[in-house]
């Protein structure tokens, strides 16, 4: 079935089968040569290759270990084979830990199958390396990746260098045999941190660089999170993966974050600004049956009514029947009081559950009463009310003992209640009455004047929501300590405590509380308790929505928009906007500002079910970036740091260095970044100093492009650490030059 698309609606891309690597040039060349090996080892992506290739072989840096269940045969897998078995994603290992490298098992994994990829099938690895590490990356990995790359694989060299750098390297050079001079500051946008790495006369100061711990997989967490908070109840798991894809595909940086958040305040504005994803969905399917069909089925309902009476008159009349049995089984009980002592009959009543004669007669006349009225049921068809007769009441008491007194009394009350109910009866006639010649003579003011009458009820309704909202605007003023109404409540409350209607001596010595004597004494509750339901507000709401319902059906003038519901809901218009719903006959997925509650717990449409709006957080997510703040995470944001770095720096280098601010790394071609970035730095550095901002070319391949660059140079063979200097000084030792981290361990 195809899904209708609008403007601003997405579906999710489908997964597609791994693709095979492409084809590398025979080992054969470069057996003899001994070309330099390239390694850009990411935290999402594997890049290797031959320092000769125009381009490297990527894969997903992630292996697992996987049993097929119909082999039982260990599998292990790299790369895009993980995404294929399902099985297997469970058991998915990445080399790092966030931002550090630590599983080096996995990191021999995916090294194994780029050497066996690139067609190496020597028992060493006879070619100089060059892979990236992480800005100021700890002594322990680099250590552990000395060890296996030496020890493991006998590499003849091995040299580090920081990938953001090596990309402003391959962006500025102009050719691998000129020396490079080139300035910048490197903003370099990596998995799980944002690197700033000033550059002069073609030398990373690392002294200088920073880091802050932050980069896609926590831009897409938190996306997923908000998500997550959003759609509490959303039907279909919403994976890492697919927050990362909408993170690349709908998210963007704000020039300024607070203006834009202002503008998304209209709501028709927020809707021409989302973003919605629609996720699968099993459409339901109903059957639609014929007449015949229908018909039978009604004829079915019928003879399940019909039994389920027969079964009804069946149970009555067995009750019927166990009532006479017992009626009568208690008549013979009584019969027999006579024949037997007094202290024997009080067992037998005591057996039987009584306690007393009168316990018994009372049961007697319950049964005699209950089966009297079933048969009248039974032989009319209905129930049948009768005026009682009440012949005691009339009757003196000198004439009645003591057991004819109590039944004098019993009549008497039987005689008020039965009375009571045919007042009531008779004023409920009454009521009626009165109502049906209001609505008459109102329909005839209605007819001889519709404007007036239409004037008159606008009125009425205008006063009642009035009323509602002073009334919901005290509840809300209660909530505040220091407004009025709370002061005035409390006051209220200490008056109570202090009643000058009685005097203290009366109070402690037990006088009369003659508080509740006037009808007005318990308003007061009204005013102090601010939890509990007002009738008034009931009766007002029933009154509001009767004099809508007659504007509604009788002035043409008054629509749905006019009614307070309505109103009431366009207030929460925005509210409304951030979780919009679709109807169930909303094909096209069309959006509604304005929803009914009902909306809210509509679960038969599929379709707008399995829909995720994006608004603000297409804003929120990048904003992060500058304010980590805002996710939960202690750190200085990117504009903090950049304008740090340069503050180190004098005038003239802090102008060379903004003259050429470089971006890299993947989440670098998000939209907004280089206005919101110029936005940042231009208020902090002066007038006459011009800011320019260029982003890489290729922001993701150009960190490897930039060493197999730099490898073709007669440079590389200086910076690489040699075996036999592992040997004597271990995997600590980095050579010092511009393009590594020779801040930390041995320099040479």
């Amino acid at each position: 079935m195809d899904i209708p698309r609008t403007q601003n609606t997405t579906h999710l891309p489908a997964v597609s089968p791994p693709s095979l690597p492409p084809p590398v040039e025979p080992y054969d060349y470069h057996r003899s040569a001994h070309t330099p090996l390239i390694i850009d080892n990411g935290s999402t992506t594997f890049r290797w290759g031959f320092s000769t290739s125009p381009n490297p072989q990527i894969g997903p840096n992630v292996i697992a270990k996987y049993k097929e269940r119909r082999t039982n045969k260990p599998l292990l897998l790299f790369g895009d084979g993980v995404e294929v078995e399902s099985g297997a994603k469970g058991q998915a290992r990445t080399p790092w830990e966030g931002d550090v490298l630590l599983n080096f098992d996995a990191l021999e994994n995916a090294l194994d199958f780029a050497f066996v990829n690139l067609g190496i099938d020597t028992p060493t690895v006879d070619h100089p390396v060059l892979m990236t590490e992480r800005l100021a990356s700890p002594l322990h990995s680099r250590s552990l990746t000395s060890e296996l790359m030496f020890e493991q694989y006998s590499v003849p060299s091995l040299a580090y260098c920081v990938d953001g750098v090596m990309s402003f390297y391959h962006n500025n050079s102009i050719s691998a045999q000129d020396p490079f001079t080139s300035d910048g500051l490197v903003v370099s946008f990596n998995t799980a941190s944002t690197s700033v790495i000033p550059v002069l006369n073609g030398k990373g100061i690392m002294s200088h660089a920073k880091r802050i711990p932050w980069g896609s997989s926590q831009s897409s967490e938190y996306l997923l999170k908000l998500i997550q908070l959003k759609y509490s109840n959303f039907p279909t798991r919403v994976t890492s993966s697919q927050s990362n894809w909408m993170l690349h595909n709908f998210c963007e940086f704000a020039t300024d974050y607070t203006s834009t958040l202002r503008t998304l305040k209209d709501p028709l504005r927020m809707r021409s600004v989302e973003r919605i994803v629609q996720f699968p969905f099993v459409l339901p399917i109903y059957e639609e049956k014929t007449e015949e069909e229908l018909s039978r089925l009604a004829e079915k309902r019928k003879e399940q009514g019909r039994k389920l009476q027969e079964l009804a008159a069946k149970t009555r009349m067995e009750k019927l029947v166990q009532k006479e049995n017992d009626l009568r089984y208690l008549l013979d009980l009584r019969e027999r009081r006579e024949d037997v002592s007094k202290r024997e009959w009080m067992i037998k009543l005591q057996e039987e559950g009584f306690d007393d004669d009168a316990g018994l007669d009372e049961t007697i006349k319950k049964l005699e009463s209950d089966l009297k009225k079933a048969r009248k049921k039974e032989a009319e068809g209905e129930d049948v009310v009768e005026e009682p007769s009440f012949p005691l009441v009339d009757t003196p008491d000198a004439d009645l003992d003591e057991e004819g007194l109590k039944d004098k009394r019993k009549q008497k009350l039987m005689k008020a209640g039965f009375e009571a109910r045919a007042r009531a009866k008779r004023e409920k006639e009454r009521e009626r009455a009165e109502k049906e010649k209001e609505e008459k003579k109102e329909e005839e003011e209605r007819e001889m004047d519709l404007g007036g009458w239409s004037r008159k009820m606008r009125q009425e309704q205008e006063a009642l929501i009035s009323k509602i909202k002073d009334r919901s605007r005290r509840k809300a003023a209660l909530g505040d300590r220091k407004s009025a109404a709370a002061q005035a409540r409390m006051k209220s409350i200490a008056n109570l405590a202090n009643d000058d209607r009685i005097s203290k001596k009366k109070r402690k010595g037990g006088g009369e509380d003659t508080f509740g004597a006037d009808d007005a004494d318990w308003a007061i509750y009204r005013k102090i308790n601010t939890t509990a339901p007002s009738s008034d507000e009931e009766e007002d709401l029933n009154q509001l929505a009767a004099v809508e319902t007659k504007l509604l059906a009788h002035d043409p003038t008054f629509t749905n928009q006019h009614t307070h519901a309505f109103i009431t809901t366009q207030r929460s218009a925005l509210v409304s906007a951030f979780r919009p719903l679709y109807d169930e006959g909303d094909v096209e997925g069309e959006w509604h500002a304005l929803i009914s509650p009902s909306y809210l717990l509509n679960s038969s449409n599929p379709l707008g079910n399995t829909r995720i709006h994006l608004n603000i957080e297409r804003w929120r997510v990048c904003e992060a970036w500058f304010t980590p703040s805002m996710a939960g995470v202690d750190s200085a944001g990117l504009g903090e740091v950049v304008q740090n770095i340069l503050a180190r720096f004098s005038d003239p280098d802090k102008g060379r260095l903004v003259n050429n601010v470089f971006l890299t790394g993947s989440p670098s071609q998000l939209p907004g970044l280089i206005p919101r970035l110029h936005s940042t730095l231009r208020p902090n550095i002066p007038t006459e100093i011009p800011i320019k901002i260029v982003r890489a070319v290729d922001p993701a391949q150009d960190a490897w492009k930039g060493m197999a660059k730099f490898a073709s140079t007669k440079d590389f063979a200086r910076v690489g650490v040699t075996r036999q200097e592992y040997e004597e000084q271990g995997g600590e030792r980095v050579r010092k030059w511009w393009g590594g981290n020779w801040n930390g361990g041995f320099i040479a």
